[in-house]
């Protein structure tokens, strides 16, 4: 419980003055840099299962970095298609009650929550794994993720609390602090990466491709 209370300052205390204004351009900059910056997520958590206590690590621009980039856009796309294969059907199924605009809005929201129920569920436990091992299996093994969750529903549950309140606080900081949305993307990444690293073994880093 502590390690995932902490996961709230983590951010706050980085090896390098560049690790921030880095991850600020990339999150900026999605459309171009989201295989880095979903590299560097990975990164940060095997930093956080290597030692929790120090901040999130500096940025190395490796095929490392880029490989693991590559790996979770694939599995995220993959893991989004059924959704939005699903849209059309739904989307039509809608409009027929409620109109075109409001069926087609209803029909994403319905959508995009269950994929994001999904991705809370199975993402933690594979991410972690991934990011301990290198190993592409894990980071497809759902079963694993869903033994993983009913093995230590307790600590998963944290864990999932803590993300999701790092993405609101994320999203508030661009109204709230008036630091803008960039920033607070950045800042939910990071402790979603620490809090993750809690599911996760502490094996040695794989090395370099």
């Amino acid at each position: 419980m502590r390690r995932i209370a902490d996961s709230f300052s983590w951010p706050l205390r980085p090896r390098s003055r560049w690790t921030w204004a880095v991850g600020v351009v990339a999150v900026a900059l999605f459309p171009l840099m989201f295989v880095p910056l979903f590299g560097y997520a990975i990164s940060a958590v095997r930093a956080s299962q290597l030692d929790p206590s120090s901040g999130p690590p500096p940025w190395r621009w490796s095929s490392r970095l880029l490989y693991d980039g590559a790996t979770v856009a694939l599995v995220m796309a993959a893991s989004a298609a059924p959704f939005v294969i699903a849209y059309g059907s739904l989307a039509r199924l809608l409009e027929q009650t409620a109109g075109d605009l409001v069926g087609d809005a209803v029909a994403l929201l319905v959508l995009f929550f269950a994929w994001g129920v999904v991705a809370l569920v199975l993402a933690p436990h594979v991410l972690a794994r991934f990011a301990a091992s290198g190993d592409l299996r894990d980071i497809v093994d759902v079963i694993s993720a869903i033994r993983g969750v009913r093995r230590d529903f307790a600590t998963w549950n944290v864990v999932v609390a803590a993300i999701v309140t790092a993405w609101a606080i994320g999203i508030a900081c661009a109204g709230l602090l008036c630091v803008g949305i960039v920033p607070g993307v950045f800042y939910a990444i990071l402790v979603s990466a620490h809090a993750t690293a809690a599911l996760g073994g502490s094996g040695p880093r794989p090395p370099a491709r």
